[in-house]
């Protein structure tokens, strides 16, 4: 089995509802339109315009029984729309639909990045005046995470002051202080960042809210050198590359979640319900901290050097936790013997040492 990363499924499904939306009003328009003609106009193949169609008649209200479902006739080449479902008349929102509108919206104006909030704001303005009523209590909406950090990102984004931040970086698991000149703010699945150029890296770099831990605003404006181009985040924060190392990992059922979360290049069958995964990464050391909180469950394939990291880091752990030997108390003058009368009961049943020295000096059974 050989599984490529999915890319822009989700786009294709978006893309796709809005033509099946705007194709009943249209169809309804133009009783009898040759299938090739209305393709035409709406930018699709015959081919795709047909598949539409054959999705068309499972579409409908709940119930879906004859009379529930959207209908069609053909003749030859041409279709009409006998029975819509509906989807002529104006949107009524029920309750539930007016919530989820207003919850998305305010959702969206919280998210940093969004280039016109104002529009948004105005737009979450009407549909509240209008489903008033249905919405009942006003709704606050607020993102996960430090909400003072986001807003003071966002302002120095919007001021175009220059910042020093104090940033936590996970694939080199080290804190070094930056002195960076914001470019925009970002949300990319559901985590805040605020791209900029690195004064110190000398190039743009992203940074996210949840792991700086200190943010100055400098008394100096944002300095944005022109070679400094935004990065293209369409396809996620991660972009993995042929330069990158690539490991290779067997992973148990339990683990197959690696495969959703992160994009792999190669994705195979082994022995029993075990899986071989390869994928890239930003760095060994980053890989030899991912593993090591994986568990049991995984095992490096390749590279040997991530592997030998692997195994070196765990049993330097493992010795961490070894119980050290036992080691006789001093002796001291006078006390070469124990006697009955310097031996009182010990708490599991045996008998210390009571001679007034903390130490232990024996034990019996």
């Amino acid at each position: 089995m050989t599984r490529p990363a999915a890319r822009g499924g989700s786009r294709a499904s978006a893309d796709r509802l809005a033509r099946l939306l705007n194709l009943v009003p249209y169809l309804l328009a133009r009783p009898g339109i040759e299938i090739a003609e209305a393709a035409g106009d709406l930018g699709v193949t015959e081919r795709q315009l047909r598949e539409d169609l054959e999705l068309l008649w499972v579409c409908g209200l709940p119930g879906y029984g004859p009379g529930d479902l959207i209908d069609m006739a053909f003749d030859g080449d041409r279709v009409t729309i006998t029975y819509d479902a509906g989807i002529d008349r104006p949107l009524r929102l029920t309750p539930d639909e007016a919530l989820a509108l207003v919850v998305a919206l305010r959702m969206l104006a919280e998210t940093p990045g969004v280039a016109n909030r104002e529009a948004v704001e105005r737009a979450l303005a009407k549909i509240e005046d209008a489903a008033g009523d249905l919405v009942g209590a006003p709704v606050a909406v607020r993102l996960p995470g430090d909400t003072r950090r986001v807003e003071a990102l966002r302002a120095a984004v919007e001021g175009g002051r220059a910042l020093r931040i104090t940033y936590y970086t996970a694939a080199r698991d080290e804190t070094t202080d930056r002195v960076i000149d914001p470019l925009r703010m970002l949300m990319v699945g559901g985590r805040a960042y605020v791209e900029a150029w690195c004064r110190r890296a000398e190039a743009v770099r992203l940074f996210r809210a949840d792991r700086i831990d200190a943010i100055t605003e400098l008394d100096e404006p944002a300095v944005v050198p022109p070679q400094a181009v935004p990065h293209d985040l369409t396809e996620g924060v991660f972009r993995p590359s042929p330069d990158l190392p690539l490991i290779t990992l067997r992973i148990a059922r339990s683990e197959r979640w690696i495969t959703e979360y992160y994009p792999c290049e190669r994705v195979e069958a082994g022995d029993g319900d075990q899986w071989l995964v390869s994928l890239r990464v930003t760095d060994l050391g980053w890989a030899r901290r991912f593993v090591l909180g994986l568990g049991p469950d995984v095992t490096v394939v390749a590279p040997v050097e991530l592997a030998e990291q692997v195994r070196a880091t765990a049993a330097a752990a493992l010795d961490a936790y070894a119980v050290p030997a036992p080691t006789a108390a001093p002796r001291r003058p006078g006390a070469d013997a124990v006697t009955p009368e310097s031996v009182t009961p010990g708490a599991s049943g045996g008998s210390v040492a009571a001679s007034g020295d903390p130490a232990v000096a024996g034990r019996t059974q």
